[in-house]
């Protein structure tokens, strides 16, 4: 976790045991003291890096202090009369007294060795500064370097630093080596030292094709500057395809003037614009190194005015402000002057052109391709060399720079043991620290430019199984729970969580497998390489430890797994794991997650060994087991997160212990139509999320409810029926609520429970789904239902048969944003929307109905951006008008009749005219 999240969890422990304390256990003054104490230290830490033996302190403090609060919760929970520990309690108070007064003391040595740290950082800082001085004015030989492995590596950095030509110039420039700035300008001049060396025979023929459609877009743009940005993951071949590019006769006709300029990380203004000056005038740049910023662009704005078509290369760009201090230096010509740029982070490259070229991965053909081709060269891969070829080329999951890591592995050896070797275990080569040449720098490079939070939310996505789609709720739920989330002012935790998602997603750490209509991240899964990193780091860090099947199962009794923060263990050596009795305090976190149908089903045992291993334990995710509650599991109340599944009638009155939960998940298999909650869920005062498979049937709240109200904010699904004032009243911080069973007596439009939510006054989200199958009576929708729901964002109606004509009332939500109406939602032939209506709506979907006519256009839908209609198989046409709503990109058929779709197709003619539109027709055969 991050350093402030780290010691701010520890202080909150130590708060709590100050404010707990003295009920539970009478706390002594000298307890309170060294408490006070070691609360006051604590706040030394904050804002601070932490290494991880002041991580592993601190943590060792949480557990000391958490254990003896659960010790004397659970004691007063058995003995209700007592006020105390009887004649336990001196003991443990002593004892406690004791580990506190060491904590205490170890606590505070550590500001001391900070502040000397840094003492020695500013000495070592001058020391080195001194040296280089004396190296560049030549005072002092290389050779006369100490052999210092630390000192060599910060002079190699600040060295690198020197011979780049400086921002604003630094003192006695005239004594620096003018050899070195020729060299590095000849390097940009000149393509790049790297260079494409055998170009044709690495590029595989996707590349080819890639290549050419990047090339079109460069030759056949617009008069203006255009950018055409290459993005995609680590290791997809971006630098391969822009030196294809770069190279191709094509490019070299159309632009007399090309420049190739490597960018990365440390972005220096004044060094990129000297190399485009130095691509244009083809001579040294020695003379203009004492120009300032502004001079330069001057310099290269005119000498653009009078050369011909520029072409521009920046390579590995990090910041967006580096795409946009080389627009200012083109002039407005006409000339067609092009920049490309290439980038692992899709923000950078939005930023710079809104339709990027993304890179794709290889195919499984397409990766044994290359893989043959850098292992054989021109000759094929022996036939008893292709099944291990093609799972080799299959396990690097498309990404182009893991096959060229492995090839050459590979390279010269035919033997089968070896390809059997490595196919064994694909990612020891890459991502081996000692060998310079695997895909770990690579790896690293992007892991680094990342925050300490988002570095450990990064890692946290490998306690997943590979190829696991992950959903965006349950990672963001995760994070929050094990304190990973900043809190920031102006935005919840949720949004904080959810800025860290876009942010990796943005950077290609994570991908996006599924996303909602209305553009929201459903679903995303992390390419196996990185995957592997994640467990790897994780474990060094002992943030997270994979327990998985070995063939002597010896990583079950490996120290490690008993001292990291976390376990992620496979359900097939669960039971293996609890038998072996392992004691793991350390341990809060417990993942067990499966891509199997079938549950493994936990004994009493089990469970009981399960409480005894992890007492501490904060998040259990465990859905992919059958579980099932004993007494002892309730011991564990430090429980933020609970993922469970198993056939569950009710949810057992002791699940009100968990006072801590903030989010609760519980998959019923058991063949009922609701789910009672018999748990007083009103006093959990910290749960905020409430998922369940089935309806619930909520519990009255406690009488009188005052102004007491639930911290509920996600409460999905739960049967109408409980949908009363008292209960609505008391959740009135939802955000999102799934209402599922018979709406006909919910929706009555006298005494109907829709009424009670004009007490959610914070509600976002609200889905009504209608069992009522069988059912004669008509529903209608209240009148009034839309004036309680004013702050609504997202409606998803189903099977609730409304008539067409009651829609319109929809349309003055001035809220909605999407508008989902699945299964019958409305029925009825013809729907005219009135005009005004739906004023902020931007996604629409209708999904079977029986709808053959409708009306709309700009005016009905003035923010439209996506139309999806799924099994309007009646519906004749898609109204024309719809290609006059500006905003209005995609729209998506699903099983509709020929002629809607032909007026589909001539909206999407329409749009195509002046903006970019997306029309999909399933199955493609109506298409054709």
């Amino acid at each position: 976790m991050g350093a402030d999240m780290a010691v701010n969890g520890v202080i909150q422990t130590v708060s709590q045991l100050l404010d707990e304390g003295a009920k539970l256990i009478g706390v002594e003054k000298e307890v309170y003291d060294l408490l006070r104490s070691l609360e006051y230290l604590l706040h030394e830490f904050s804002g601070k890096h932490l290494d991880d033996e002041i991580r592993s302190t601190l943590n060792k403090i949480e557990r000391v202090v958490d254990k003896f609060l659960k010790d004397a919760k659970l004691h007063q929970e058995k003995n209700p009369s007592e006020n105390c520990f009887c004649y336990d309690r001196k003991i443990n108070l002593k004892n406690l007294a004791e580990e506190l007064k060491g904590f205490a003391n170890e606590v505070d040595r550590i500001p001391g060795k900070y502040r000397q740290d840094e003492t020695a950082k500013s000495a070592m800082t001058d020391y080195y500064t001194w040296k280089l001085r004396l190296l560049k004015k030549g005072a002092l030989a290389p050779q006369h370097l100490t052999s210092d492995d630390n000192e060599v590596g910060v002079i190699k950095e600040v060295a690198q630093k020197v011979i780049m030509p400086p921002i604003e110039g630094p003192e006695d420039q005239d004594n620096e080596v003018v050899g070195v700035v020729k060299e590095e300008a000849q390097k940009v001049i000149l393509p790049p030292i790297e260079g494409p060396e055998d170009q044709d025979n690495e590029v595989v023929g996707v590349i080819k094709e890639e290549a050419q459609k990047v090339i079109m877009r460069l030759i056949e743009g617009p008069e203006d500057l255009d950018i055409v940005p290459i993005v995609g993951m680590i290791g997809l071949g971006k630098t391969t395809l822009a030196r294809k590019i770069y190279y191709d006769p094509q490019i070299s006709g159309e632009f007399p003037n090309k420049i190739w300029i490597n960018v990365g990380q440390s972005y220096d203004k004044k060094k990129i614009f000297l190399n485009i000056l130095g691509g244009l005038m083809k001579r040294s740049i020695k003379e203009y190194r004492d120009k300032d910023v502004k001079e330069l662009a001057t310099l290269i704005c005119n000498d653009m005015g009078e050369v011909g078509r520029c072409f521009v290369v920046l390579e590995d760009v990090w910041e967006t402000a580096v795409v946009n201090s080389v627009k200012e230096v083109f002039p407005e010509n006409k000339k067609g002057h092009r920049i490309m740029m290439t980038t692992r982070l899709e923000y950078v490259a939005t930023d710079a052109n809104e339709d990027p070229h993304y890179l794709e991965f290889l195919t499984p053909t397409e990766s044994f391709k290359l893989l043959e081709m850098k292992v054989f060269g021109r000759r094929r891969c022996p036939d008893d060399l292709q099944v291990f070829g093609k799972s080799i080329a299959s396990k690097c999951s498309g990404l182009p720079l893991s096959l060229v890591v492995i090839a050459k592995k590979l390279k010269h050896r035919t033997d089968r043991s070896t390809w059997k070797l490595v196919e064994k275990d694909v990612w020891h080569p890459l991502l081996n620290e000692d060998d310079p040449e695997s895909c770990l720098e690579a790896v690293k490079l992007s892991y680094d430019h990342l925050s300490h939070e988002m570095k450990v939310c990064f890692l946290y996505c490998g306690a997943f199984p590979h190829g696991f789609d992950i959903p965006a709720w349950k990672l963001i739920r995760l994070w929050i729970a094990e304190r990973l989330i900043r809190p920031e002012t102006s935005y919840t935790l949720e949004e904080t969580a959810e800025r860290y998602l876009n942010n990796l997603v943005g950077r290609n750490l994570l991908m996006v497998k599924n996303k909602s209509f209305d553009g929201q991240i459903k679903t995303c899964h992390i390419h196996d390489l990185l995957h592997e990193f994640c467990k790897a780091e994780s474990t060094r860090k002992r943030i997270l430890q994979e327990v998985c099947p070995t063939p002597h199962q010896d990583i079950l009794t490996r120290q490690a797994v008993y001292t990291s923060q976390g376990l992620c263990i496979q359900p097939s050596v669960l039971h293996y794991f609890l038998s072996a009795k392992p004691v793991a305090e350390p341990v809060r976190s417990f993942y067990c997650f499966s891509s199997k149908q079938t549950q493994t089903k936990l004994s009493s045992d089990d469970i009981q060994l399960f409480e005894k291993a992890f007492p501490l334990i904060r998040v259990l995710d465990i859905e992919c087991l059958k579980f099932h509650f004993i007494k002892e599991f309730y011991h564990l109340i430090y429980l933020r997160y609970l993922a469970i599944s198993g056939d569950f009638n009710e949810l057992p009155v002791d699940v009100g212990k968990f006072g801590n939960l903030q989010t609760l998940i519980v998959n019923s298999s058991a063949e009922v139509s609701t789910l009672d909650i018999k748990a007083d869920i009103w006093s959990m005062l910290k749960l905020m999320h409430l998922h369940t498979n089935i309806p619930v049937r909520l519990p009255p709240p406690p009488t009188p409810t005052g102004k007491i109200s639930s911290a509920l904010q996600t409460l999905s699904v739960v049967a109408p029926e409980s949908c009363t004032k008292d209960v609505i009243s008391i959740a009135c911080n939802l955000k999102k609520l799934s209402i599922r069973g018979n709406l006909v007596e919910f929706l009555e439009i006298n005494g109907g429970g829709w009424r009670n939510f004009e007490e959610l006054k914070c509600l976002e989200h609200l889905k009504l789904l209608n069992d009522a199958l069988y059912t004669d009576e008509k529903i209608h929708l209240p009148p009034l239902f839309i004036t309680f729901l004013r702050t609504l964002k997202k409606l998803i109606l189903s099977n609730t048969k409304f008539d067409w004509s009651e829609a319109n009332s929809l349309g003055e939500l001035e809220s909605l944003e999407v508008l989902k109406l699945k299964e019958n939602a409305f029925i009825g032939k013809s729907w005219k929307p009135e005009i005004g209506g739906f004023s902020e709506l931007q996604v629409l979907l209708i999904k079977t109905t029986d709808l053959e006519t409708w009306e709309a256009s700009e005016f009905h839908f003035p923010r439209l951006r996506q139309l999806v209609l799924i099994s309007c198989d009646k519906l004749t046409a898609v109204p024309y008008e719809l290609a006059y709503v500006h905003s209005l990109r995609e729209m998506r058929l699903v099983n509709a009749c020929s002629t809607a779709v032909r007026s589909a197709k001539e909206i999407e003619r329409k749009k195509l005219e002046s903006i970019k539109f997306k029309l999909t027709v399933f199955p493609p055969e109506i298409d054709s």
